[in-house]
C-alpha cells in the first residue's frame, strides 16, 4: 500500500475502533467485571474474529473485481452511501449504558475468548460494514494478500490498543459515557459521514 493510502486507512480504522459496536461494549463490560488481565482473552478473541471478517470480506471482493473489474467503482459509490448511512445510525444512537454491578461467576479463558470471537463474526452490521470500507482502499492492480495484511494487521492492532483502554478505564469511563455519550456518538458518526462523503470520489 501507498504510505498516504495506509496513513487514510489508519485513520478510519481508528474512527471505526471508537465507534461504539458490540466488543468494545464487551471489553467495557468485561474490564469493569473480571479486570484487565483476563479481558485480555476477550480482546484477542474479538481480534481472531475480526481477522475472519475482513478476510471474508476482502477476499469476496477481491474474487469479485477478479471477474469484473469495474464493479469496484460501484462498491466505492454504494460502500460510500452505507458508511454515510452508518454515520447517521450512530449520530441517533442513545448513549451506550453499562451496569457492571453484582458478583458473577469467574469465566475461563476459552470462554472469555468465545465470547470475543463471537460478538465479532456473529454481527452482521460487521461484514457489510466491511464490505463497505475496504474498497475505498483496494487497489486491483496491487497484491490482494499484502493488502489484506497491511489492513487487517493496522485494523486488528489498533483495536487491541483500544479495546484494552477500555478495559483499563472501564471504572472511570462508565460515568463518562452516561454524561456525554451523545456527544461521543455524533462525533464518531458525523466522521463516518464525512468518509462516506470523501473516499468514493478519490478513484
Amino acid at each position: 500500500m501507498q504510505l498516504e493510502i495506509w496513513l487514510v486507512f489508519a485513520l478510519a480504522a481508528l474512527g471505526l475502533s471508537l465507534t461504539p459496536g458490540p466488543n468494545g461494549l464487551l471489553a467495557l463490560t468485561h474490564g469493569a467485571i473480571y479486570g484487565v488481565r483476563r479481558t485480555v482473552f476477550t480482546v484477542l478473541g474479538g481480534a481472531a474474529g475480526f481477522a475472519v471478517v475482513i478476510a471474508v470480506s476482502m477476499f469476496g471482493i477481491g474474487a469479485l473485481l477478479t471477474a469484473v473489474p469495474e464493479v469496484l467503482t460501484v462498491l466505492k459509490w454504494v460502500g460510500g452511501a452505507y458508511l454515510v448511512f452508518l454515520g447517521v445510525q450512530v449520530w441517533r444512537a442513545p448513549a451506550i449504558t453499562v451496569a457492571a454491578s453484582g458478583e458473577r461467576p469467574s469465566a475461563s479463558a476459552w470462554s472469555l475468548w468465545q465470547q470475543g470471537f463471537l460478538a465479532a463474526v456473529t454481527n452482521p452490521k460487521g461484514i457489510l460494514f466491511f464490505v463497505a470500507f475496504l474498497p475505498q482502499f483496494i487497489d486491483p492492480a496491487g497484491d490482494l494478500v499484502v493488502q489484506f495484511a497491511a489492513m487487517a494487521g493496522t485494523f486488528i492492532a489498533i483495536e487491541i490498543a483500544f479495546e484494552l483502554t477500555v478495559a483499563a478505564l472501564s471504572q472511570t469511563l462508565q460515568p463518562l459515557l452516561a454524561r456525554a455519550g451523545r456527544w461521543f456518538n455524533r462525533v464518531t458518526g458525523g466522521f463516518f459521514v464525512l468518509i462516506g462523503v470523501l473516499l468514493p470520489w478519490q478513484v
